[in-house]
Formats: structure tokens, sequence, C-alpha cells
């Protein structure tokens, strides 16, 4: 079944219609429309001061110290207290003591200057002997830095701990760095106890 052609309104059928509107009356007189509800008022907190000027960041903690994860050998042999004499230490740092033996670990690896320097030092305090001098060279400064940084001048760093760790430490008094005459910042000062006979 085809569907049906939408019927336009005929001038007269409008006409009628106006008409009908004109002449109605509500059928409910007594009823008013009601009337359009006020919006809610919005609930206002407390008022907020002004913000301040700030600087970004200017609250944060302080940063920290940047931390190395040892400290420089300078530092740590000078921790140390001195347990030799007094008078002799001023000596042995102005380079007037004579080394009666040295050892030259420059040029080794740590595999071989640890039992290098154990061996020479049993050595020395069997041999009686008190100021001995270790070198150790001030190491090779690398230009090619990767990622992770390094420690250069790997045995002067070492050679310190070694000294003060089983057996040597049995045997070491005092560490400190040579004097100029006797290599400087490549080379240490190690005076030993002496034997108790």
């Amino acid at each position: 079944m085809a569907p049906r052609k939408p019927r336009h309104i005929r001038p007269d059928e409008l006409e009628l219609w106006n008409k009908v509107v004109r002449h109605a009356e509500p059928m409910h007189r007594d009823r008013s429309e009601p009337a359009p509800k006020a919006p809610a008022p919005i609930k206002q907190g407390p008022a907020r001061p002004p913000l301040k000027g700030f600087r970004l960041g200017e609250t944060a903690p302080p940063r920290a110290a940047k931390h190395d994860f040892a400290p420089s050998i300078d530092d740590h042999v000078k921790q140390h207290p001195v347990r030799m004499d007094h008078k002799r230490f001023g000596q042995l740092k102005k380079g007037r003591l004579s080394p009666e033996a040295r050892i030259d670990l420059h040029g080794m690896t740590l595999a071989q200057a640890q039992p290098a320097l154990t061996r020479f030092i049993l050595e020395a305090t069997a041999n009686e002997r008190r100021l001995v001098l270790v070198i150790t060279g001030k190491g090779r400064v690398s230009h090619e830095s990767g990622p992770i940084p390094e420690r250069h001048g790997v045995l002067r760093h070492q050679v310190p701990h070694w000294l003060h760790s089983m057996p040597l430490r049995l045997h070491v008094l005092q560490i400190a760095e040579a004097h100029v005459k006797h290599g400087g910042a490549g080379a240490y000062y190690v005076y030993l106890r002496r034997v108790r006979g």
C-alpha cells in the first residue's frame, strides 16, 4: 500500500481555525501560572586573602651539598691523627728525614701492587727500618671521560687503604704525603712502628 500524500490546509479551513482561537476561553481561570523559581543563591566560602607575590622554589629546602663517594686522598691521609713524635713529624713533612728503603709501584696493576707492598712493608719491619717511601705515581688523566666518573691515580688512592688494613696496620704508625724532593703527591712516607724485642 502506497503512503498517502500529505494534504495541504485549504484557506477556508485556516480562517475557521483562527475564529475558534479568537473566541476560545481558558477552562480553569482560577489557576495562575506558577512563578518561575528564583535560582538558588551560590554559597560562598570565607573571603580569601589576596595572594602575595612569590618566586618559584623560594620555600624549597636548600639543596644538599654534592656528595663525593670517596674523600680526596689528601683528606683521607690528613684525617688520621699524628701518632709519631710531633717534632720528627714536622721534619718528615719538610723532607728533612731520608727514607731508609723505597718501593716503586708505579705502572703495576692493583693485583701486582698489593702483594708487592705487603712484602715490602713486612721486610722493612723485619729489618728494623722506621721510614720507607712508597712511590705510586699521580695517575694518568684521561681526556675521554664517559658517563661514569673515574677516579684517577688508582694506586695513589688504594695504597693508604692497604696500609690501614690488616696485616699492615699492625706495623704502620704514620702515613704522610711525601715532600716534593721525594716525589710529592706521587709518593707516601710510611713511618713504621718500632719492633718490640
